[in-house]
């Protein structure tokens, strides 16, 4: 079946990258021909960088030393994503790129029998301006096609859509053939105000073992990080940089990060090389080889436990909460999650993780996961309800 995937823009995002990546070649071990869509996305809308123009002139007007440009131009995008960019080319097959959602008719000329809508926040509103392509509202006035959710998120607990947006999105949800969502809350989410029946499934990077990963990396030349403390942390607060600092000297190791050196607004044009996100596979090679790793990530967070890594998860409660809950109540690990400053340190650092137990539920969750693809995916022509 020639299938296409929906998906957010890549734009760099590790985690994006590679639950597409696990996505597909899922698919593919399934018999299916498979493409992503891919599409064009501005990281910083034209209303922030208007906003953020005005505040740094206002700043540098006063006296203060400040980048004045803090966005990256398209030319210097393709410098920076230079290495992720290499891995989509070369793992990860794709379509043309949509410029605009209005493209998405144009998918017609591929062919497609099937449309799979996932993983990641593709259904969080904030995510997705135009989220009834994320519903798969261009297909609508088609009836031969399959219409999966495989590991859709909302992102959080709570409903964030309008009242038309949730009739609209309601009225196309119910032409899925199969509905599945990737944390708990989005279960209830599902019935409660699209009216349709849902399952939970783990993330598409979940569905590949560790040796999978680890042969991935292996076609490439990866630094050692083997005996250190892997630090993977979106937002650099003081807070948490004193955290992982605190970390390292507990469990005396060696603090290592997988980020790029600098970001862009950091630094600004004259050190556009500083900003290089690394490689895909150095990113899992940290992981793979880490005797510790700390990360406020989602992703992160995922790839501790595949590879069976003692690590602490820090909750941001901004970027969303409900997928750090689904993940770690899955293993049985919430208590590796922190949110605020009264967990005692030292004694969770210390505190061992059964893996046993998680790698037991991994494979379980894994065989319904599969299960839910194949089914959904076969000749089944009974809609969700």
């Amino acid at each position: 079946m020639k299938i296409g995937i929906i998906t957010l823009p890549f734009n760099a995002n590790y985690g994006g990258i590679l639950q597409n990546f696990a996505l597909q070649h899922t698919l593919r071990k399934m018999g299916h021909e498979v493409l992503t869509i891919s599409r064009y996305s501005d990281p910083m809308p034209l209303k922030m960088k208007i906003l953020s123009l005005g505040k740094r002139i206002v700043k540098r007007i006063s006296g203060k030393n400040v980048i004045i440009r803090t966005w990256p131009t398209q030319e210097e995008l393709q410098i920076i994503w230079q290495n992720t960019n290499r891995f989509i080319k070369e793992n990860i097959k794709v379509t043309h790129t949509l410029k605009s959602e209005s493209e998405f008719k144009n998918l017609n000329q591929y062919g497609f029998e099937a449309f799979v809508v996932g993983s990641d926040q593709v259904w969080r509103p904030k995510y997705s301006p135009d989220i009834e392509n994320h519903f798969l509202g261009f297909t609508a006035e088609r009836s031969n096609i399959k219409r999966v959710a495989y590991a859709a998120s909302f992102g959080v607990d709570n409903w964030e859509y309008s009242a038309a947006l949730t009739k609209s999105c309601g009225r196309l949800a119910k032409k899925f053939d199969a509905v599945s969502v990737r944390e708990f809350s989005g279960v209830n989410l599902c019935k409660n105000h699209l009216g349709v029946d849902a399952i939970q499934v783990i993330d598409p990077t979940l569905l590949l073992t560790a040796n999978e990963y680890k042969q991935l990396v292996e076609k490439n030349e990866t630094p050692v990080f083997s005996g250190k403390l892997v630090s993977y942390v979106l937002d650099k607060s003081p807070e948490l940089k004193e955290l992982v600092k605190k970390a390292a000297e507990i469990l005396s190791l060696e603090m290592v990060s997988v980020m790029p050196s600098h970001f862009f607004r950091e630094v600004g044009k004259n050190r556009v090389n500083d900003c290089i996100v690394p490689p895909v596979t150095h990113w899992i090679k940290g992981f793979m080889d880490a005797s510790f790793v700390i990360t406020d990530s989602f992703h992160g967070t995922v790839f501790a436990i595949i590879f069976n890594k003692p690590f602490i998860a820090v909750g941001n409660i901004k970027r969303g909460m409900a997928r750090f809950h689904a993940l770690l109540e899955t293993f049985g690990l919430e208590e590796r999650l922190i949110t605020d400053d009264k967990t005692d340190l030292t004694e969770l650092l210390n505190k061992p993780i059964d893996f046993k137990r998680a790698n037991k539920v991994l494979a379980e969750k894994r065989r319904e996961a599969l299960a839910f693809l194949s089914n959904a995916l076969g000749n089944n022509e009974q809609k969700v309800k």
